[in-house]
């Protein structure tokens, strides 16, 4: 298991070493020294982004960081796999979630569309046919609302693998909301390959 608050002490362990302050770090980082007390607190760990970065200035590998302890040769290669795997587990937890939220968006979505249409066309429309006509608007302003967010959490929450070549990606939000679907499998066309098929949705690369 990853350990938060293991990683953390360990980042301000090896900060401290290096004798650098937490704005030092962050400034090193282009980002901010709240960020790097969160780390060290345990709340958050480093975005992938600038992991690396953070282990040149601390004189660490990322496995050490990772693992919130050094690391020596002889088990350096087994920790490594376990982190490798943790990590898959995390993700594929994260972007399970994502892709719940996801269909919690779309319901919410077509209640509320449902519930202002039905008011707009059985309650309003026979008194006033202006507001009726703004809440018809409003109505398919929020379902197109919900469904766009709803398909760029889809987008966001793991890969989508070709058919063809097995490549695993992220599409741009405009080919997913083009393609044709069957529930979040969608024919799409390979930025690999090129071929076109169609794609299953998959929680980890």
């Amino acid at each position: 298991m990853i350990d938060q608050i293991k990683i953390g002490k360990f980042i301000a362990e090896k900060r401290k070493e290096k004798q650098l302050t937490q704005m030092e770090i962050a400034n090193m980082l282009n980002i901010t020294d709240r960020a790097v007390s969160k780390w060290e607190r345990g709340l958050s760990l480093p975005d992938s982004g600038i992991m690396l970065q953070l282990c040149t200035i601390l004189g660490i590998t990322v496995n050490e960081l990772l693992t919130g302890s050094e690391i020596y040769a002889d088990n350096d290669k087994e920790t490594a796999a376990n982190i490798i795997v943790e990590m898959k587990k995390k993700e594929e937890e994260a972007n399970r979630y994502l892709l719940h939220l996801e269909w919690i968006i779309c319901i919410i979505s077509l209640i509320s569309f449902l519930i202002i249409l039905f008011t707009a066309s059985y309650l309003v429309a026979g008194i006033n046919t202006i507001l009726a006509a703004v809440l018809t608007v409003f109505a398919f302003g929020i379902f197109a609302f919900g469904i766009y967010h709803a398909l760029k959490i889809e987008r966001n929450a793991g890969y989508y693998e070709c058919k063809c070549c097995h490549y695993r990606y992220i599409p741009n939000i405009g080919a997913v909301i083009a393609a044709p679907h069957v529930g979040r499998t969608r024919y799409m066309k390979c930025p690999s390959c090129g071929e076109r098929s169609w794609q299953k949705k998959v929680l980890s690369k």
